[in-house]
C-alpha cells in the first residue's frame, strides 16, 4: 500500500467501527477529499474489503453510512469504481435479509438503496452523485423524448420507494416514546436519514416536474398508475418530514422542509406556477457568541461620531486665535471688559441654540435616513418580488411556450397518427378486402373440392358403367368379327363354287364350240347328208340356244352373288368402322377420366399439404403469443404450482408420441392427414400451457430456481418452434427431430418434480381419506372438549363456592361459546370445502382432486390438525385453571393460538373458494364469530385473575428513609431481573418460533425445493 494512502485507510478505519455511535463528521469528510485526490474509490475498497461486514451488522451500517456520502459528495467515479461490488452488495443485502429485526434488517435495506442509487446513476450518467440539477439540465436528462421522460420517472419513483423504506425502518426500530435522538445508539441509527433526507428532496421535487412535463404531453389516463403511486409516496413523504423535523438531533444539524398540505393537481398545468421546490439547509460552522453578540451591536447604518469631533465645530467654524478672531474686540476697538463678557453670554447662548438646532438637525436626518431605508427595504423587497414574478412569469411563458411547442409537435404527431391511422384503416380495409377474398377463395377451394370429391364419384360410377359397355362392346365386336369371318368363309364358299361352275361351263362352252367346228367340218366334209345335218343342226341350235341362256342365268347368278359379296363387305366395314370410333370414344372417355382423377389427386394431396402448413403455422403463432406473453408486466402477477406443472408436462410428452405416430402414418399414406393436424395443434396448446404454467411457477420459487426454471421454459419455447419450422417444410417433414423438445420437456418435468412438495409422501389414494380423517378428528376433538368444559362446570358448582364459582363458571361459560364457535366454523368449512370439490375436480373423483392440489390440501390438514391440538390444549388449560393448578395466562395464551389456528383453517378453506360462494359468507362470519368469543375467553379470565387474586396493599407509614432508600433499591434490583428475564424469553420465544418455521419448512418441503 502506498505510503498516501496510509491516512486515508486510519480515516476509513475510524469512521467504520463496530461501535453503535454516529460516525464523525470529520473522518468521513476525510474519505471524501481522498476520493477527490486519488479520483476514485480504490483506496476505499481495499480498506472495506478488509472490514468483516458480513459478521457484524453495526459495521456494516457505519459502511453503508459512509459509501452513501461518498456516493453523494464524493468523486464521480465512485460510482464506475463501486460497480464492480455490486454483486457483493446484493448477496450481502440478502444474507441480513433473513433477520427481521435490529441492524440486520436495516442494513439489507440501506444495501438495497445503495444499489438502487448506483444503477440509477449508471443508467443516468446526467445526474451528479448528489442530485443537484438545474430545471435545463433536467430537461436535457430526458432528450426532449417523452418516451424517457416516462422511463426516468418510474425510475424516480422506484429510486425514492427505496428512500422511504429505510426512513420507515429506522422509525419503525426505534422507541419513539423515549428521547432516542440524544442516545448515542439512536444518534446512530439516525445519523443516515440525513443523506436520506437531502435525495428525497430532490426526487420529490424533480418527480413533480417530470409528472408535469408528462401530463403535457400523454393522456391523463396512461399516468393514471404514476399519480397513484406518487401521491402514495407523497403521503408517507411528508409525515416522515414532520416527524423528522420535530426530532432534537436533527433541529441543530439540517433544516428539513415541510411539503404542502396536499399534492400537486397535474391534471391542471397552472398548477406547477404553485409548486415551491423544497430546499433542504444545512447551516454552517457559527462562530463563537462572543463575536456574534459584539457583531449585533455594531451599527453599519448610521456611524457613530464621537464626542470630541462635535465640540470643536465652533472653532472650525469661528477659528481660535485671537488674531483671527472677528468677535476679539479688545484687540480690534478697544471695547472694554464687560461689553466682551456680554459678547461672550450672546455668543454662548447663540452657540447653545446652534448645538439644539444642529442636534434637532440630526435627529431629524437620522429620522429620515431611518425612514428612506425603510422605504429602501420596501422598494428593495417589492424589487425582489417584481422581479420573482418577473421570473415567475418568464418561466411560465417559457412554460407556455414549450406547452404551445409541445401542443403544435402533439398537433403533428396527431396529424402523423391521423395519416397513419388513415393509411392504417385504409391498409385494414384492404387486409380485410383480401381476408374476406381469402375467405371466399377459401370457400369456393372447399366447396370446389366437395365438387370434385362428387364429381370424383361421379366419375368412378361412370367409369364403371363405362367399363361395363367396353366389355359389351368387345363381346359385340367379338360377335361381329365372327360373323364377319362367317361370312366371308361363305363368300369365299360361294365365289369358288361359283368359278368352278363357271369353269365347268367354259370347258362345256369350249366342248360345245369344238363339237360345232367338228360338225361344221362334216357338214362341210359332208355335203351328202345335208338333211341329216340340217336336222342335227337344228338340234345343236337349239342345245345351244339352251346353252347360252343357262350360261346367261349362270353369269345373272354370279353378278348377284357379287353384288351381295358386296353389300356384306360394305356392312361390314361400317361395322368395323362403327366399332373402332365406339373404340376411340370410350378411349378417350378413359383417358380424360384418368386425367381428372391424376388433377384432383394432385389437388387433394396440395389441400391436405396446406391444411397441415396451416396447421402446423397457427402451432407457431400460438407458441410464440405464449413466449411474447412471459415478457408482458401483467404475467408477473399469475401463480401456479409444481403439481400442475409437472401433469402439463407428461400431457405434452404424451403428446409427442403420438404426434410421432401420425407422422409416420402421414408418411406412409398421405391421405391420413387429420390425426397428423390434431396432434399438431394438440402439442402446440400443450407445451404452450406448460410454458405459460412453468413462467408462473417461477413466480412462487427462490431467485435461482426461478431463473433455471424461466430458461427451460423458453428453450422448451426455442425447441418447438424449431420443430414446427421443420414441419413446415415438406422435404425436412421425415427427419424433423423431436429428441431436443423431448428433452427440455424432460427438464421441465424434472425441475417439477424437484419442486413438489414432500412433506406427507403420501400416495394417492391416502390423500384425500387423510382430508376427510383429520376433518372428521377436529371435529371429535372439539366436541370431547365441550363434554369436557361442561363435565368441568358441573364439578365446579358442586364442589366452589362465593367468588371462585362465579369466576369458574364465566370462564368455563366463555370456553364452552368458544367451543360452539368453532365447531360451527368447523363445519362450514367442511360445507365450503365441499363445494370447492364438486365445483373444482370436474369428471374427476374426490380423491382425484385432493391429489391433484395437494398443496393445498396439506395445508387444509394442517390447520384441521391444528385447530384439534388447540382445543384440546385449551381445554387441559381451563380444567387446571379451575383446580387451582394453572395459570391465567395459559388459558389467554391458548385462547390466542387457537384463534390463530382457527384463521389458518379459515384461509386453507376459502383460497379456492368463489367469492360468491354462500358458505364462504357463512364461513366469515363463522371467523367472526370465533374472535368474539376468543376475545370474551380472555376477556373472562383477566376478570377472573384479578377477582381471585389479592393486592398487597403499600403501607410505607412506618419505614424510615434509610429503609425506603433500601427497598427502592430492591425493586430496582427486582424490575432489571424481570427485564433481564422477559429479554431472554423474548430470546427464547424468537428461536423457538425460528425452529417451528424450520421444522413447518420441513414438513411442507421448503427445504428441498430450495436446494432444488
Amino acid at each position: 500500500m502506498p505510503p498516501c494512502s496510509m491516512p486515508k485507510t486510519v480515516s476509513i478505519n475510524k469512521a467504520i467501527n463496530t461501535q453503535e455511535v454516529a460516525v464523525k463528521e470529520k473522518h468521513a469528510r476525510t474519505c471524501i477529499l481522498g476520493t477527490h485526490h486519488e479520483k476514485g474509490a480504490h483506496t476505499f475498497w481495499a480498506a472495506v474489503n478488509r472490514l468483516p461486514l458480513s459478521s457484524n451488522a453495526v459495521l456494516c451500517w457505519k459502511f453503508c453510512h459512509v459509501f452513501h456520502k461518498l456516493l453523494r459528495d464524493g468523486h464521480p467515479n465512485v460510482i464506475k469504481d463501486s460497480m464492480r461490488n455490486k454483486a457483493d452488495l446484493s448477496d450481502m443485502s440478502r444474507m441480513w435479509g433473513h433477520l427481521s429485526e435490529g441492524y440486520g434488517k436495516l442494513c439489507s435495506i440501506y444495501l438495497k438503496l445503495l444499489i438502487t442509487k448506483m444503477e440509477f446513476h449508471v443508467k443516468n450518467p446526467r445526474f451528479p452523485g448528489n442530485l443537484q440539477m438545474s430545471n435545463r439540465q433536467l430537461d436535457e436528462a430526458g432528450e426532449n423524448d417523452v418516451n424517457n421522460f416516462f422511463q426516468l420517472t418510474v425510475e424516480m419513483l422506484d429510486y425514492l420507494e427505496c428512500e422511504l423504506n429505510l426512513f420507515l425502518g429506522v422509525f419503525s426500530s426505534l422507541d419513539m416514546s423515549r428521547s432516542v435522538s440524544v442516545t448515542a445508539a439512536g444518534q446512530c441509527r439516525l445519523a443516515p436519514l440525513i443523506q436520506v433526507i437531502l435525495d428525497s428532496s430532490h426526487l420529490y421535487d424533480y418527480t413533480v416536474k417530470l409528472l408535469f412535463k408528462l401530463h403535457s404531453c400523454l393522456p391523463a389516463d396512461t399516468l393514471q398508475g404514476h399519480r397513484d403511486r406518487f401521491q402514495e409516496q407523497f403521503k408517507k413523504l411528508k409525515s416522515l418530514f414532520y416527524r423528522s423535523s420535530n426530532l432534537q438531533y436533527f433541529k441543530r444539524l439540517i433544516q428539513i422542509p415541510q411539503l404542502p398540505e396536499n399534492p400537486p393537481n397535474f391534471l391542471r398545468a397552472s398548477a406547477l406556477s404553485e409548486h415551491i421546490s423544497p430546499v433542504v439547509v444545512i447551516p454552517a460552522e457559527s462562530s463563537s457568541p462572543e463575536t456574534e453578540h459584539m457583531v449585533d451591536l455594531v451599527d453599519t447604518d448610521v456611524p457613530v461620531q464621537p464626542a470630541a469631533v462635535v465640540e470643536p465645530r465652533f472653532d472650525d467654524l469661528f477659528g481660535t486665535s485671537a488674531a483671527t478672531d472677528p468677535f476679539n474686540f479688545n484687540s480690534q476697538n478697544g471695547m472694554r471688559k464687560d461689553d466682551k463678557d456680554r459678547l461672550i453670554e450672546q455668543l454662548t447662548r447663540e452657540i447653545q441654540a446652534l448645538r439644539e438646532e444642529l442636534e434637532s438637525f440630526r435627529l431629524e436626518s437620522g429620522r429620515l435616513c431611518q425612514a428612506l431605508r425603510g422605504r429602501v427595504d420596501e422598494l428593495e423587497a417589492e424589487l425582489a418580488e417584481q422581479s420573482h414574478l418577473r421570473m415567475q412569469a418568464l418561466g411560465e411563458g417559457e412554460f407556455l411556450r414549450a406547452e404551445l411547442d409541445d401542443l403544435r409537435r402533439v398537433k403533428e404527431d396527431t396529424e402523423k397518427e391521423q395519416r397513419s391511422l388513415t393509411e392504417i384503416e385504409r391498409k385494414a380495409v384492404a387486409n380485410e378486402q383480401r381476408y374476406v377474398k381469402l375467405k371466399e377463395k377459401y370457400t369456393e377451394l372447399v366447396q370446389s373440392h366437395a365438387d370434385l370429391l362428387r364429381k370424383n364419384a361421379e366419375v368412378t360410377r361412370q367409369m364403371t358403367v363405362a367399363r361395363a359397355a367396353e366389355d359389351e362392346v368387345d363381346s359385340v365386336r367379338r360377335e361381329m368379327q365372327e360373323k364377319v369371318k362367317a361370312a366371308k368363309e361363305a363368300a369365299e364358299r360361294r365365289e369358288q363354287e361359283q368359278v368352278e361352275q363357271l369353269q365347268e361351263l367354259q370347258r362345256e362352252l369350249i366342248s360345245s364350240r369344238a363339237e360345232l367346228d367338228t360338225l361344221k367340218s362334216t357338214m362341210a366334209s359332208s355335203q351328202q347328208s345335208s338333211e341329216e345335218l340340217s336336222s342335227q343342226l337344228s338340234t345343236v341350235e337349239s342345245e345351244k340356244v339352251e346353252l347360252a341362256e343357262s350360261l346367261s342365268k349362270k353369269e345373272e347368278e354370279l353378278a348377284g352373288l357379287g353384288e351381295e359379296l358386296e353389300r356384306v363387305q360394305s356392312s361390314l366395314a361400317s361395322e368395323r368402322e362403327s366399332g373402332v370410333k365406339t373404340a376411340e370414344a370410350l378411349q378417350n372417355q378413359l383417358n380424360e377420366k384418368e386425367s381428372r382423377e391424376q388433377a384432383l389427386e394432385s389437388q387433394l394431396v396440395a389441400a391436405r399439404w396446406s391444411a397441415l402448413q396451416g396447421a402446423v403455422e397457427e402451432a407457431e403463432r400460438i407458441v410464440q403469443d405464449t413466449l411474447a406473453q412471459l415478457d408482458d408486466p401483467a404475467h408477473i402477477s399469475c401463480t401456479s404450482s409444481a403439481d400442475y406443472l409437472a401433469s402439463r408436462c407428461q400431457a405434452s410428452l404424451d403428446c409427442m408420441a403420438r404426434l410421432h405416430s401420425a407422422r409416420d402414418s402421414y408418411l406412409a399414406d398421405n391421405t391420413v392427414v387429420s390425426e397428423l393436424v390434431r396432434a399438431v395443434t394438440h402439442l402446440a396448446h400443450l407445451v404452450s400451457d406448460t410454458i405459460v404454467q412453468g413462467s408462473a411457477t417461477s413466480h412462487m420459487v427462490p431467485v435461482e430456481q426461478a431463473d433455471a426454471l424461466s430458461d427451460s421454459v423458453k428453450a422448451c419455447g426455442a425447441e418447438a418452434l424449431a420443430l414446427l419450422g421443420q414441419m413446415k417444410v415438406q422435404e425436412s417433414l421425415a427427419t424433423a427431430d423431436s429428441a431436443m423438445l423431448r428433452a427440455a420437456l424432460d427438464g421441465i418435468l424434472a425441475t417439477a418434480e424437484k419442486l413438489r412438495p414432500r412433506g406427507l409422501e403420501l400416495q394417492q389414494g391416502e390423500l384425500g381419506d387423510l382430508v376427510e380423517q383429520e376433518m372428521a378428528a377436529t371435529s371429535a376433538a372439539v366436541e370431547s372438549a365441550a363434554a369436557r368444559i361442561e363435565d368441568m362446570l358441573n364439578k365446579s358448582r358442586a364442589v366452589d363456592t362465593g367468588v371462585k364459582m362465579e369466576v369458574n363458571e364465566r370462564i368455563l361459560a366463555s370456553c364452552t361459546d368458544l367451543m360452539q364457535a368453532i365447531k360451527v366454523l368447523v363445519l362450514s368449512s367442511k360445507d365450503l370445502q365441499r363445494d370447492i370439490v364438486e365445483s373444482g375436480r370436474g369428471a374427476a373423483s374426490m380423491k382425484e382432486f385432493y391429489v391433484k392440489n395437494s398443496r393445498w390440501t396439506e395445508g387444509l390438514i394442517s390447520a384441521s390438525k391444528a385447530v384439534g391440538w388447540g382445543a384440546t390444549v385449551m381445554v387441559d388449560a381451563a380444567d387446571l385453571v379451575v383446580q387451582g393448578k394453572g395459570k391465567y395466562e395459559e388459558l389467554m395464551v391458548c385462547s390466542h393460538e387457537i384463534a390463530a389456528s382457527t384463521a389458518q383453517l379459515v384461509a386453507a378453506s376459502k383460497v379456492k373458494a368463489d367469492k360468491d360462494n354462500a358458505n364462504l359468507g357463512r364461513l366469515k362470519l363463522a371467523s367472526k364469530g370465533v374472535t368474539q368469543a376468543t376475545a370474551g375467553v380472555v376477556a373472562s379470565t383477566k376478570s377472573g385473575k384479578s377477582q381471585i387474586e389479592e393486592k398487597d396493599t403499600m403501607d410505607f407509614s412506618s419505614m424510615t428513609l434509610t429503609q425506603i432508600k433500601r427497598q427502592e433499591m430492591d425493586s430496582q434490583v427486582s424490575v432489571l431481573e424481570l427485564e433481564t428475564k422477559l429479554q431472554k424469553e423474548r430470546e427464547r420465544l424468537g428461536e423457538l418460533r425460528k425452529k417451528h418455521y424450520e421444522l413447518a419448512g420441513v414438513a411442507e418441503g421448503w427445504g428441498k425445493e430450495d436446494e432444488g
